[in-house]
């Protein structure tokens, strides 16, 4: 009768007889001893071989209540290898028989140690016995050129064990798994890798083998877990170094161009200058320098540095931000830093505030001054009408394209030209013509704004029966953004004739006349005033509107070598005109 013992050996546990404990212990120690001389990676080398004792021995014993006798002992010797080939002392085993090694057939694993996603395709080339180079290319063949790899990796992902233990990666390249070879890989592991993560086997005796399907299953689904959300972390990584790069380089630029803005805008600002360069300068620059400066409480310099703070100080902590993001090496900033920072970027949007106040207050109220000069001019009378510009003022070819501003000089006196001037010609039951000039303009209240408004400068001039409008007016150089504009309207008596020029084209507001004509396909022609607006009397019927020709059905013009013969089918006496080649009408 044999004493037992219970002994836990990999992480099992086992009944033993007395006799194979002791063969089992005295075997262990001559390992143990044999590699005394080398304690690096002797403990883990120990360790996995009573793992792969311990599978061996789980293997025999199918009935937990089976005791492990010396017979067993004797067989997973065989299998592991002798200890004389780690120069034990041969009077240890003296009286053992010769140990022959036992091949181990190979087994599909995957490999953990050489894998990209799962080690399938790493695994599957150790069983076959190809390099792995060719499997991953027969896989990306099947993955996109048939298209049912991808149906195929996940499942194999998912049945097929990794290699964990040594032996385990021995059994996948079909290494015997002895005391040697255990060796060799765990050297070679400690060469390559500074740690290994261990598991070992649990309850393998006390679990069927559909639990153990289970438990790979899942443990193949939750890898597949952590791979996926790996490459998905890497890929966020690899988003962020991007934003990161893309704020650097957005806030560089911004913080250049600020920088070379402050010193151009600033040191004109500080040192007074507005020469010819501000006059010439873009719009943009125009606007910076003028109308949102010169009439602030706060000097210009300081406002171009309030809007340098305000736009710098974000920027730069943008490009902390993407340095950080970048390097994980990069300090922040220090609290005393970061305070001032923010006091220094709250500072100057106080400033700016209080500028744009104090900029809005200017334009709060309308003013409006109204100047009505007489003309001689009574029925059958004929006006004509032309814009004139001032060369000595601007030299712009054309008088006006549209609504805009410039800087000129007008007696060594900066004034603002402008070209925003309204035309409209209506009728009067006077007996002379009249002019009336309405000056409108903004201010921070009605009396500063009327009198901005009375400051416009506007002149026009009669020569015998030829008005001549100014095309432009003059005003106070820090009136720009005080939406100034001036509303002409000539009031005629009916009957009376009027020639709009050419120059008129782009002065005309929505002149009534019978005909329906646009605006600028007025000027050019003769007009006859009636007591429902202008009447052409010369137009080809093709620049008249729709609405008269609808209603108008009945509409005639004819034209004829000695002028122009305008005959309306509505009871209406008919009109015979002739105009010579200054505009002007031969009854």
């Amino acid at each position: 009768m044999n004493k037992t013992i219970n002994i836990n050996l990999g992480g099992i546990f086992f009944h033993i007889d007395e006799i194979a404990y002791q063969k089992l212990k005295l075997y262990l120690d001559a390992i143990r001893r044999s590699l005394s001389d080398d304690p690096q990676g002797r403990d883990e080398i120990l360790n996995d071989i009573e793992l792969r004792i311990g599978e061996l021995l789980s293997e025999r014993i199918k009935d937990q209540r089976q005791v492990v006798n010396q017979n067993d002992i004797d067989e997973i010797t065989k299998i592991m290898g002798k200890p004389e080939d780690y120069l034990v002392d041969e009077e240890i085993f003296e009286d053992e028989p010769i140990y022959k090694t036992k091949t181990s057939s190979k087994k599909l694993f995957r490999d953990s140690d050489d894998k990209f996603l799962g080690g399938v395709c790493s695994g599957l080339a150790h069983y076959i016995g190809i390099d792995v180079i060719w499997m991953r290319i027969i896989w990306l063949v099947l993955l996109f050129g048939f298209g049912i790899g991808f149906l195929i990796y996940p499942i194999l992902w998912i049945l097929i064990p990794v290699a964990e233990t040594t032996a385990e990666k021995l059994q996948m390249k079909g290494e015997p798994v002895n005391i040697s070879n255990i060796e060799r890989k765990i050297r070679e592991e400690f060469e390559g890798v500074t740690s290994r993560v261990k598991d070992g086997v649990n309850d393998v005796t006390s679990k069927v083998k559909s639990s153990q399907f289970q438990s790979k299953a899942k443990s193949g689904i939750q890898e597949i877990v952590e791979t996926l959300g790996k490459i998905i972390l890497a890929i966020l990584n690899v988003f962020g170094k991007f934003i990161g790069a893309l704020l650097i380089f957005v806030a560089a630029i911004t913080l250049i161009i600020l920088i070379i803005g402050a010193f151009s805008w600033g040191s004109f600002g500080i040192i007074g200058f507005e020469g010819d360069y501000l006059n010439h300068s873009p719009i943009f620059f125009d606007f910076l320098h003028r109308p949102f400066f010169f009439d602030s409480i706060i000097p210009t310099w300081l406002l171009i540095l309030f809007g340098f703070l305000a736009i710098a100080v974000p920027f730069i902590v943008l490009f902390i931000l993407g340095l950080k993001i970048i390097s994980s090496n990069v300090k922040s900033f220090s609290t005393t830093t970061k305070l001032s920072l923010l006091g220094i970027w709250i500072i100057s949007l106080l400033g700016l505030g209080i500028a744009a106040a104090n900029f809005a207050t200017r334009t709060a109220y309308d003013g409006v001054h109204n100047q009505t000069e007489e003309l001689p001019i009574i029925a059958n009378d004929t006006l004509k009408i032309k814009m004139i510009g001032n060369d000595n003022l601007s030299n712009r070819k054309e008088l006006r394209r549209e609504y805009n501003s410039e800087t000129v000089y007008d007696k060594d006196l900066e004034k603002l030209f402008s070209t925003r001037i309204n035309v409209d010609i209506k009728s009067t039951d006077k007996t002379n013509a009249f002019v009336k000039i309405r000056k409108e303009s903004e201010g921070k209240n009605r009396l500063t704004a009327n009198n901005d408004a009375e400051a416009i400068e506007y002149q026009f001039n009669l020569n015998d029966k030829n008005l001549e409008l100014n095309g432009y007016f003059l005003s106070d150089i820090n009136t720009k953004f005080k939406d100034q504009l001036i509303d002409i309207t000539i009031n005629l008596p009916v009957n009376s004739l009027i020639y709009l020029d050419s120059s008129t084209r782009t002065f005309l507001d929505d002149v009534d006349n019978i005909q329906d004509i646009h605006d600028s396909d007025m000027p050019k022609h003769l007009y006859k005033m009636t007591e429902k607006g202008l009447e052409c009397l010369d137009c080809d019927p093709s620049i008249f509107g729709n609405n008269f020709k609808r209603e108008n059905e009945h509409f005639n013009l004819n034209i004829d070598e000695n002028g122009v013969k305008l005959k309306v089918n509505d009871g209406v006496k008919d009109a015979e005109v002739k105009i010579d080649e200054n505009g002007i009408i031969i009854k």
